[in-house]
C-alpha cells in the first residue's frame, strides 16, 4: 500500500514538473513568423571605401577587431572574413558591412550614417539576392542616420509602430548582417528607454539586450507585433564584439530625420538656447522643490528663444509642450524633434514657485558648443571668508570675456580650503555667479552675502569653469 502510495505521488510530481515546463515553453515568444514577414525588407548594404580609409588586415574601419590567442578558433574567422594582414599599402577594394530597411517601395532605405561614411561606392542587397547601387540623398550626423536611394519598384517594405509604446522587459527582435552574415535574427528585451550616451543629447536611445554586432548597425529593432520600434545603432563593448548593451535610434526620431532629408535635404532641430545640468536631491532642496526632477537651466544664451522668454538661469524646466521632464537629459530630444518656429508652453519652477511660459522654439546652430578659455589668476589680494574657507577677489575685465561672463556681477575663487565650499564641489579658479539665485556682486558683496548664509540648508549657487556653467548647492553646518 505504501508503495503504491509513494508511486502515485512520483508520478504526480512528474506531471506537475511536465506541467509547469509546458507552461514555461509556451510563455516564450515564437519568433519565427515575424522573422519571415519582415526579412524581405531587411537588406545589407556593401560600401566601396575610398583608399584613405582602407585597413590593411581588410577590415571596416569601425571593426574593432579584439586581439586573440593564437590557438583561438576565432582567429580563423578573421582570416576567413577580413583576410590575413598585409604589410604594406592594400590597394584591393575593401568594403563595409552594414544593415537597413526599406521604407518605400520606389526604394527609399534607412541605415546609420557611419555605415556609409566616406564610401566611393554603396551597395544594397536585399533578401532575394538583388543588388542595387544606391545614392546618399542626405544624412544627419546627429542621430547617425543616413538616407540611400535605390531604383527599384515595388518593393517590400517594414511596418512602422511607436516606440513610445515599448515597455521595459518587453520582447524585441533585430535583423541584420553581423560580420556579413546575411539576415542574421537575434532577440532580446528592452532594458531601457530614453538612454542619453555621451557626445549625443538629442537621440533618447532604447536600450537592449538584443545581440549587436558590427554589421547589425542600421537594420531594425522590430516588436512582436512585426512593427519597427527602431534602428540598431550602438553597443557598449571593451572588445569590440556584442557584451549585452545594445542601443536602437527610437522610430520616431528615425521618420522625423527621414521626413526631412527627402523633403529638403538636411535636418533642422528645435533649440532654447540653454545650458542646462541635473537636478540633485542637495540642489532639489536648496530650491524648495519637493523632489528631484527636471531639467536645471545653469546658463542662457544671448539673442536666443529662451533669452527673448524671460527664462532665467536658476530656473527648472519640469515639463514641456505638456509632456514632463523628469531627468535633464529628457529636455533635449523633446526639444529637438519639435518644428522650428512652433510656440509651446514651458513649465518651470522658479525660486519653489511654478510658472508656464510661452516659447518660440528656434533652429539649432551648427555650432553650440560654447568655447571657454582658461581664467587669468591676477594677482590681487584675496579677501577671506572663514565660513566657506575659500578666498575670492574681483573679476576682471579679461577673466569676464575669457569665462564668457556677460554684465559686472561675480567674484572668482583663489583658495579654496577643506569646507562647506570644497565640499559642495567648488573649485579653484570658479567664478561664482549667484548666491541663493542673487547675483553677487563683488567680493564685499560676497562677504556680506555668506555672512548672512543659513545654516543647516542647503543653498543653490551657479558657478562658472572651464566647460561651461554649473549649479552647486552649498551648505553650512548647525
Amino acid at each position: 500500500m505504501g508503495l503504491t502510495h509513494s508511486f502515485s505521488r512520483a508520478l504526480l510530481a512528474l506531471a506537475v514538473l511536465f506541467s509547469m515546463q509546458a507552461a514555461v515553453g509556451s510563455s516564450l515568444p515564437d519568433f519565427t513568423d515575424l522573422a519571415s514577414e519582415n526579412a524581405p525588407a531587411v537588406v545589407n548594404i556593401g560600401t566601396t571605401l575610398k583608399e584613405s580609409d582602407k585597413r590593411a588586415d581588410g577590415a571596416p574601419p569601425q571593426l574593432q577587431i579584439p586581439d586573440l590567442p593564437e590557438d583561438s578558433p576565432l582567429n580563423e574567422f578573421f582570416r576567413r572574413f577580413f583576410g590575413d594582414h598585409i604589410e604594406g599599402p592594400d590597394l584591393s577594394p575593401r568594403s563595409s558591412l552594414g544593415s537597413g530597411l526599406i521604407l518605400s517601395k520606389d526604394g527609399y532605405v534607412i541605415s546609420n550614417y557611419h555605415v556609409i561614411k566616406d564610401a566611393d561606392e554603396i551597395w544594397v542587397r536585399l533578401s532575394d539576392r538583388r543588388e542595387y547601387r544606391a545614392k546618399p540623398i542626405g544624412h544627419d550626423e546627429r542621430s547617425d542616420l543616413a538616407v540611400l536611394k535605390i531604383e527599384a519598384t515595388d518593393l517590400p517594405i517594414v511596418k512602422l509602430g511607436r516606440s513610445a509604446d515599448l515597455k521595459v522587459g518587453e520582447w524585441v527582435l533585430a535583423i541584420g548582417s553581423p560580420f556579413g552574415f546575411d539576415h542574421s535574427v537575434t532577440a532580446g528585451i528592452v532594458s531601457a528607454k530614453g538612454r542619453a550616451l555621451p557626445n549625443e543629447n538629442y537621440v533618447p536611445f532604447i536600450q537592449t539586450d538584443v545581440a549587436i554586432n558590427p554589421g547589425n548597425s542600421g537594420g531594425p529593432l522590430f516588436n512582436l507585433d512585426g512593427e519597427v520600434v527602431g534602428v540598431n545603432s550602438q553597443i557598449y563593448s571593451r572588445t569590440g564584439g556584442f557584451m549585452g548593451l545594445s542601443f536602437a535610434i527610437p522610430v520616431e526620431v528615425v521618420m522625423n530625420v527621414y521626413h526631412q532629408i527627402v523633403a529638403k535635404g538636411k535636418v533642422s532641430r528645435g533649440w532654447l538656447g540653454v545650458l542646462i545640468q541635473e537636478v540633485t536631491r542637495e540642489l532639489a532642496e536648496s530650491f524648495g522643490m519637493a523632489r528631484p526632477h527636471g531639467a536645471l537651466v545653469a546658463k542662457v544664451l544671448p539673442d536666443s528663444p529662451a533669452a527673448e522668454s524671460g527664462i532665467q538661469p536658476g530656473d527648472v524646466v519640469v515639463e514641456f509642450n505638456g509632456i514632463e521632464v523628469d531627468l535633464s537629459s529628457d529636455l533635449p530630444p523633446l526639444v529637438g524633434n519639435t518644428e522650428v518656429g512652433k510656440r509651446v508652453p514651458l513649465k518651470l519652477i522658479r525660486e519653489g514657485d511654478p510658472k508656464v511660459v510661452d516659447i518660440a522654439v528656434g533652429e539649432l546652430p551648427q555650432e553650440e558648443e560654447l568655447k571657454v578659455a582658461s581664467s587669468d589668476r591676477g594677482t590681487a589680494d584675496a579677501i577671506v571668508d572663514n565660513r566657506l574657507k575659500i578666498a575670492v577677489k574681483d573679476l576682471s575685465r579679461k577673466q569676464r570675456k575669457a569665462l564668457e561672463i556677460e554684465g559686472d556681477h561675480g567674484v572668482v575663487v583663489e583658495v579654496v580650503q577643506p569646507g562647506p565650499a570644497k565640499n559642495a564641489g567648488i573649485r579653484k579658479g570658479d567664478a561664482i555667479l549667484l548666491i541663493d539665485n542673487v547675483k553677487v556682486k563683488d567680493s564685499k558683496h560676497f562677504t556680506e552675502m555668506v555672512a548672512a548664509l543659513p545654516t543647516g540648508k542647503p543653498v543653490p549657487a551657479l558657478i562658472q569653469r572651464q566647460g561651461g556653467p554649473i549649479f552647486l548647492a552649498i551648505k553650512i553646518a548647525e
